[in-house]
This record gives C-alpha cells, sequence and structure tokens, in this order.
C-alpha cells in the first residue's frame, strides 16, 4: 500500500512485526552480554525514540535510560552538520553506555557524537542501531547490535521522518521510485 506524506509517496519496507521480531533479538543479546553489568541506555532524539521504547520494554537486567538530541538531517538529506540539542546529565564515567541510535546512514553524526562520549572515560561504549545503510558510509563505525542493514533508500516511519511526519507510523516505508 503506498501512502502519502507531504510531497512524496512511500512504499512498504518492513513491517511491524519484522521490525518487532528483530528488536527481542537485540533485547536478547543485550540481556546476555550485560547480566551483571547494569549499563546505561542513550538513546538519541527523535528518530530513536520508538526504536529505544519497544527495545527498553524486553530489557530484563538492571538498566537505565536516557536521551540526547543530536542530528545532521533535514528533508531528506544529511546536512553534515551535527546539532546537539539536548545534552547528558548523567556522568558515564566507568558506566556501561550503550547508544540507541535509528539508522546509521553516512555515519556522520555517530562520527562526531562518539568522541565526546568516549572522553567521558565509560568502561564499555556499545552500539544498537535499528537500521544501516551500508552503502552511504563515509565515516564506518562499528554496530554492536545491529537490527537490519538497508540500501540507501530514503526511509519513513518507526521514529524516521520526512520534515517530522511520518514517524508515527508503527512499519518502515521506503521512497517510491
Amino acid at each position: 500500500m503506498i501512502i502519502q506524506v507531504k510531497d512524496k509517496s512511500f512504499k512498504p519496507y518492513l513491517s511491524a512485526e519484522q521490525i518487532s521480531k528483530q528488536i527481542k533479538k537485540i533485547a536478547a543479546q543485550i540481556n546476555i552480554d550485560y547480566a551483571d553489568k547494569r549499563p546505561i541506555f542513550i538513546a538519541i532524539l527523535n528518530g530513536a525514540f520508538m526504536f529505544a521504547a519497544d527495545l527498553f520494554k524486553d530489557i530484563t537486567i538492571d538498566a537505565e535510560i536516557s536521551f540526547i538530541k543530536i542530528a545532521s538531517y533535514v528533508g531528506t538529506k544529511s546536512t553534515g552538520n551535527v546539532i546537539t540539542s539536548i545534552g547528558l546529565d548523567e556522568s558515564l564515567k566507568d558506566r556501561h553506555v550503550i547508544i540507541i541510535e535509528d539508522i546509521v546512514d553516512t555515519g556522520t553524526t555517530l562520527f562526531k557524537f562518539l568522541p565526546q562520549l568516549r572522553d567521558q572515560h565509560p568502561a564499555s561504549l556499545k552500539l544498537a542501531v535499528l537500521l544501516n545503510k551500508p552503502e552511504s558510509i563515509q565515516h564506518p563505525i562499528n554496530i554492536d547490535y545491529l537490527g537490519f542493514s538497508v540500501p540507501d533508500k530514503f526511509l519513513l516511519g518507526f521514529g524516521l521522518d520526512y520534515d517530522g511526519l511520518g514517524r508515527n507510523l508503527p512499519a518502515i516505508y521506503q521512497l517510491a521510485d
């Protein structure tokens, strides 16, 4: 089913069921890997809020979650400039940190953000990413927990937006050709 958001048409790409199944797998692995560590999850807003919420529901170990807002997108293109709007209040020194990100496209956002986190000397720093676009990478990023590798298409839904719209869709759609 084609959907319309503003001036663009989108076709289904990943169903809500596919997404949910993969998130449960990621959570199960994190529960094993961090069984005795009490990690802090840092979700990157706005896009990762749905992934973070669903992932955190399946985390059964002691864990905390916090949010930070950084972005490098305007419309359908990455600007290459990372904008930080909301910072962290928690100290990350000697903490096990898991970053929750919706999508790694060019890698610019995380490439510019991760050194700021490493400067706080966490005990460990891992990435949980729902979507990765390997064809678009300009800054290689090591993803520890990956939902899906996706083609270099503009995606919408499940937290991903087009000019602020479409984040609420429970599935993921791609721009129709």
